[in-house]
């Protein structure tokens, strides 16, 4: 127990950005969160907090244990709720946000079968292309395909997300192939919106280093799909995910380039607002779908 209290208070004072924002939250002392974080430091041996008297800030050791530790104590919470819950039937209304082009293609499709497994769940599905904020929206769970932002919110991977440059024939013959990634700055690059995701911009890796290029083109938007059909009539180079272009490149319809610059895949994941009190029915949703993500020829099948 003493173990779970302090991984307990490192994840709170990590995700909060302070002792004392820890402490008030589980009703201790400011000193307690530090006590038993330093125990916890101590046992594995390793420094995973930077102290000073404004804020605290996480070390690389540090943010690589919290997303355990995260993915640990929602597990702790299912399996309470799984023993809690005996035989009580999910229920209630569940409120879903996800990336507009995935969720057409790789969640509207799955929530028929969701509600037919839980007849006295009810779904609400908004789709958007842009970062919602599910805690002040009043969303229940999110799937978020790509890299995370920084957040006190909790996630758990689903599956695997890879990206790739494509563009027709076409428009390759036109404007010619790219051999690295920096000559995409003379190409017409299709991109979301600042306002949408991909932030950070294109991963590539270059030199075995993993960067980030912010390519520019005449046109850019907020929907993934809109850019897909751009990119489908020749518009230019797009960066998009495998389960969105698997058909076109089958079909001979789109091309990949930078193939080799291509950086290893990053995650589509479930995010929820806390583990603790989990509805019986967003931790069935949230292993509907990765239950569903992991059958053997799902990909393919849904492309």
């Amino acid at each position: 127990m003493d173990r779970l209290k302090q991984i307990e208070s490192f994840v709170s004072a990590a995700t909060k950005g302070s002792l004392t924002a820890a402490a008030h939250a589980e009703g201790v002392a400011p000193a307690v969160i530090g006590r038993r974080i330093d125990a916890l430091e101590q046992r594995l041996g390793v420094k995973l907090l930077l102290r000073t008297t404004r804020r605290i800030s996480l070390t690389n050791e540090g943010s690589a244990f919290l997303e355990d530790c995260q993915r640990l104590l929602a597990d702790w919470a299912n399996a309470e709720a799984s023993v809690s819950a005996g035989g009580v039937k999910a229920s209630g209304h569940l409120r879903l946000t996800v990336p507009a082009g995935f969720g057409r293609r790789h969640v509207a499709p799955l929530v028929p079968k969701f509600i037919a497994l839980h007849p006295d769940v009810s779904v609400s599905l908004n789709l958007a292309d842009r970062v919602v904020d599910i805690v002040n929206e009043g969303f229940d769970c999110a799937v978020r395909v790509g890299d995370l932002p920084d957040s006190s919110l909790i996630s758990v991977r689903l599956a695997d997300n890879r990206r790739l440059c494509v563009a027709t024939p076409a428009y390759l013959k036109r404007a010619g192939i790219p051999k690295r990634p920096n000559e995409l700055l003379r190409h017409e690059c299709l991109t979301l919106s600042s306002d949408a995701s991909q932030t950070r911009g294109w991963a590539f890796v270059v030199d075995g280093q993993l960067s980030h290029l912010r390519p520019r083109g005449r046109l850019d938007c907020t929907d993934g799909q809109v850019l897909h059909d751009w990119c489908v009539a020749g518009l230019g180079i797009a960066w998009r995910s495998t389960w969105e272009v698997e058909r076109e490149i089958a079909e001979g319809r789109l091309q990949t380039v930078l193939d080799e610059f291509t950086a290893p895949p990053n995650g589509i994941y479930a995010v929820f607002p806390s583990a603790k009190h989990l509805p019986l029915r967003v931790r069935l949703w949230i292993e509907f779908l990765k239950q569903s993500y992991s059958e053997p020829g799902y990909w393919a099948s849904a492309a």
